[in-house]
């Protein structure tokens, strides 16, 4: 193995990378990279650059000509997929794993519309590239009860998942129950990236080597995946965690870094004792434990956190329905 000369050498020693992206330029520049994560704000600033016109206009006449094989969405929304699926494909050959797509935050607390919008992803990519493996695919769901109900389903068909907006055990308990292939445990708040100057109080460093503890304790296949990272030394930390992901300009941070500095910083995984945890029951079939347990962590903070992550993207898919809708009317 090559001596590493970065801090992203080193962290690559410890652990899968992954990129939080759909910058197709960000894997060529600092890969290798496993997986490729995204969601409703990274592609609204994304698309939102001068170079995606064209994807845009062009998914915004595929979505009219397959309308009629979808109903449901908007013309707009439809476009909305279309454009995140073009992205991630663009992407798809730089990488070895799985393309990651989220399903429409809207959805987020209805079993039904998840499931079906997830399957509608699945069958757009197809369309988009025939010869694109599903097994490749794998879909982005916050986890709300009904979101991981949604997973259930989908793991159960075939299809691989992520549950995300994860700030709690009791979710990660039940992910694992219902057999998602990743959590994404949010270290941060999801407004620290949308509120100049908001630091959040309640920084979840401790919760990956948590679940992950938790994760190896019960023979678990899901991978903890964390998310949501505003600094090197936050992702330094995590070293031994199964995967991280890692927006652009934290990954240009880390590769300008020289390895002696990621030997600096302690690592959560050698800080947290096995057994370090309060072992979650089931929760599978029980909702209303499951939700009276989201509202009593942290005393409803953890709940507030998941309601507000979910209502950002919310906000970021309704920018993303307005660009398409431009176009749809002539307007760009």
């Amino acid at each position: 193995m090559a001596t590493p000369q970065t801090a992203l050498d080193v962290l690559r020693q410890r652990t899968i990378v992954d990129c939080d992206t759909m910058d197709e330029q960000v894997t060529k520049t600092f890969g290798p990279f496993q997986d490729c994560t995204s969601n409703q704000a990274i592609a609204f600033g994304e698309l939102s650059k001068p170079e995606h016109k064209d994807l845009i206009t062009a998914s915004v006449k595929e979505a009219i000509e397959l309308s009629p094989k979808f109903p449901g969405p908007s013309v707009e929304e439809l476009a909305v997929e279309i454009a995140m699926i073009k992205l991630a494909l663009k992407i798809a050959p730089h990488i070895t794993g799985y393309i990651h797509i989220q399903t429409n935050p809207y959805y987020s607390y209805s079993t039904t519309k998840t499931f079906t919008n997830a399957w509608r992803i699945i069958l757009l990519t197809h369309h988009l590239d025939p010869n694109f493996p599903q097994s490749r695919i794998c879909i982005k769901i916050p986890s709300t009860w009904e979101g991981l109900r949604a997973c259930s389903l989908l793991e159960a068909s075939g299809v691989r998942t992520l549950a995300t907006t994860l700030f709690t055990l009791t979710q990660a308990a039940l992910a694992a129950e219902v057999g998602c292939t990743y959590v994404a445990p949010y270290v941060n708040q999801l407004k620290v990236h949308f509120e100049p100057g908001f630091t959040d109080p309640t920084t979840l460093l401790p919760l990956p080597p948590q679940i992950q503890t938790y994760y190896h304790a019960i023979n678990s296949r899901t991978q903890v995946l964390p998310a949501s990272l505003t600094s090197t030394t936050e992702i330094l930390a995590l070293a031994g965690v199964h995967h991280i992901t890692i927006a652009p300009g934290l990954l240009q941070q880390l590769a300008a870094l020289p390895a002696s500095a990621a030997t600096t910083v302690s690592n959560c995984f050698e800080t947290t004792p096995p057994g370090n945890y309060d072992a979650p029951g089931s929760f599978r079939d029980d909702e209303a434990g499951y939700r009276l347990a989201i509202s009593r962590e942290g005393r409803g903070e953890s709940e507030g956190k998941l309601a507000q992550a979910v209502s950002i993207f919310c906000e970021m898919q309704d920018r993303l329905v307005q660009m398409m809708g431009l176009v749809l009317k002539g307007g760009a």
